[in-house]
């Protein structure tokens, strides 16, 4: 059985729209665009730590955006399969990066921590542990080399 590859292209563009480009670490703006065909630019920059733009998004926290939004999409469809509605799903996901004194970083751990809220009269064991299943299968955990923990809560929605 052979491997199915699936292709993703994005566009990254920066210009140094003031002329002055990167004639010291402190004179270019890190504000960029990420794009894919078809779809809303991202404005994105910097972390501020490191002369980043506070309002735009950052790569650190799109890792810890894709980590999130892979295991939710993952989560759905495994509840869909199963047998399990879900009403509602939060995550207030977190990353911890590692910088070393040479100024090489790497992430170190990233934590998610749905809260997934279920019709009444579900089964909450079987919406817990399908957390388990859907870290197996997210491929965006799979491809990265630090842990990432799942502290997941299962609710029940009132009745109507």
């Amino acid at each position: 059985m052979g491997l199915k590859a699936h292709a993703y292209v994005t566009q990254v563009r920066w210009t140094a729209a003031d002329g002055e480009g990167t004639r010291s670490y402190r004179s270019y703006s890190r504000d960029h665009t990420i794009a894919a065909s078809g779809k809303p630019e991202i404005a994105a920059s910097s972390d501020p730590a490191f002369r980043g733009n506070r309002s735009r998004y950052n790569p650190e926290e799109l890792l810890v955006a894709s980590l999130s939004s892979c295991h939710l999409l993952w989560y759905l469809y495994l509840c869909s399969v199963n047998g399990v509605r879900v009403v509602e799903y939060r995550d207030d996901a977190s990353g911890t990066m590692e910088e070393r004194e040479d100024g090489t970083a790497e992430f170190a751990r990233v934590e998610l921590r749905p809260i997934v809220t279920i019709a009444p009269g579900n089964d909450r064991a079987r919406a817990l542990a399908l957390h388990h299943d859907a870290h197996r299968l997210c491929f965006i955990a799979r491809s990265v080399k630090f842990p990432v923990a799942v502290d997941a809560r299962i609710e029940e929605a009132a009745l109507p």
